[in-house]
């Protein structure tokens, strides 16, 4: 009877490690690369020069990633331009007589739930281009860089799918 009850608890004791590791876990999404370009505040000032960041580094960046067929392709080519990335943002920041500056870096951070046109990324842990204009404490214009969905000139067919979606007609047999 000892032997039982201390196999029951050893059990048990496994079970909650795994539920607690489950629910704990941090969930990092590696199919996808982001774009954040983050204003310095919220000021309407600042939210109008983001957009005009956004168009100049999405029309920079359009044709060279163009050929990028791998995640890994398109962080390499976004490395390889991160100081121009951060001269084009500067640039049009002294043009408009800001006095703060941009930084950009490649990162793993943590995003809430995002939708952009049909596809929602869910929350968790994504590698993102990080543009940060001044302090980058303001919202921020955001896409998916890879699969390419903000930059339309791609090549490349890609089929998205929407997994709660799928659930629901596997549910209902749809």
């Amino acid at each position: 009877m000892k032997r039982f009850i201390s196999i029951f608890f050893l059990c048990l004791v496994i079970c909650v490690m795994f539920i607690i590791g489950v629910f704990s876990a941090k969930q990092y999404h590696t199919e996808y690369l982001r774009i954040h370009i983050r204003a310095n505040s919220n000021s309407q000032v600042d939210q109008d020069i983001k957009y005009q960041v956004k168009d100049e580094i999405v029309e920079f960046l359009t044709p060279i990633i163009s050929s990028c067929k791998t995640k890994k392709d398109f962080q390499n080519k976004l490395n390889q331009n991160l100081s121009n990335i951060v001269g084009i943002a500067n640039k049009i920041l002294a043009q408009n007589n800001f006095d703060y500056k941009s930084s950009a870096k490649i990162t793993n951070e943590y995003f809430p739930v995002r939708s952009y046109d049909n596809v929602t990324l869910e929350n968790g842990y994504y590698d993102a281009l990080i543009v940060n204009l001044g302090s980058g404490k303001g919202d921020n214009w955001w896409c998916v860089v890879y699969p390419p969905l903000c930059f339309l000139n791609s090549n490349a067919d890609y089929v998205y799918k929407s997994r709660i979606l799928e659930i629901i007609k596997k549910f209902f047999g749809g």
